[in-house]
């Protein structure tokens, strides 16, 4: 497996973007001479893991089946990885050994009416479950109502389901709807990252990611960086085509579905008292006079 060139270019593109992140002053070595290149050397990092600089250039070059948990954390440490990086790595580590495989957490199911009885009982919140692709496979109705562009957008109606990263990086209109549209995409591409580092074998996140690469300059930009992300909160501002500007926070969680299947539980809400939360009620009693939306499929 860690034989693979794909999987190969995840680890090394991944471990030279931690490493030119830092410079020797953060980590405490010494500085002299000129540096020819951004961020620690392999030697440096090498030796702030306590291995041999052959052994980490081997890691970095994408060997790393067969590599101990304890020095994959040294390593981890080394780098300043932060809780998301750190489990990143250790997916990657674990992708690369064919043994010790574990069956896919991912795989896409319909989500069960229990599920969308929790989703409907949330009246004042805009609550939606996504896959790990961002397909938004279930919702409410202020879901519905508060992502009206992402569903209705022509680069997510064509595929079945509406999909965050295609409408983020896909459509002109989001770069309105997401006021803050830089960090929309950066959050968008990391949360691809992070999956493509659980599901090495996902054939539809590929073709995702390939499609999303080959028209979007904005992805392929984001996505050389390598960065993941993987527990997803904070507050977001949008602006919406009916009631305006609205700000947000917004809690992510996963949400075990089956025995096999993981989505995450994203639930919006707005501070009590706030502007926003008027706005957002009244987006939610123009929602309550919408017909109900039925349950996407999976696919």
């Amino acid at each position: 497996m860690d034989d693979r060139p794909d999987h190969r270019a995840q680890i090394r593109d991944f471990l030279a973007t931690r490493r030119a992140k830092l410079t020797p002053e953060q980590v405490g070595l010494p500085t002299s001479g000129r540096r020819r290149v951004p961020g620690l050397r392999r030697e440096e990092v090498a030796v702030l893991a306590g291995v041999s600089t052959e052994w980490y250039t081997r890691l970095e070059k994408g060997h790393i089946s067969g590599v101990s948990e304890e020095v994959l954390d040294a390593v981890a440490q080394a780098l300043r990885l932060d809780q998301d990086e750190r489990t990143y790595l250790f997916d990657l580590a674990h992708a690369a050994r064919p043994a010790g495989r574990a069956p896919s957490r991912r795989k896409d199911v319909q989500v069960p009416p229990q599920v969308q009885w929790l989703l409907d009982s949330m009246t004042m919140s805009a609550a939606f479950v996504r896959n790990g692709r961002q397909d938004m496979v279930a919702h409410n109705a202020l879901a519905r109502a508060l992502l009206a562009p992402v569903f209705d957008s022509p680069a997510t109606a064509q595929h079945g389901r509406a999909n965050l990263a295609r409408y983020v990086f896909l459509d002109p209109g989001s770069q309105q709807f997401f006021v803050d549209w830089d960090a929309a995409t950066a959050v968008s591409a990391a949360l691809l990252r992070a999956e493509a580092g659980r599901e090495l074998h996902d054939r539809a996140l590929r073709d995702l990611v390939g499609e999303l690469s080959t028209l979007s300059t904005a992805f392929r930009s984001q996505w050389a960086a390598h960065d993941v992300r993987i527990r997803h909160a904070g507050s977001k501002r949008l602006w919406h085509p009916q009631v305006g500007d609205l700000e947000l926070t917004y809690q992510s969680l996963d949400l075990p579905v089956s025995s096999r299947t993981v989505y995450g539980l994203t639930i919006y809400t707005a501070e009590p008292g706030s502007t926003s939360e008027e706005r957002l009620k009244l987006l939610a009693s123009l929602a309550a006079t919408q017909p109900a939306h039925p349950t996407s499929q999976p696919g």
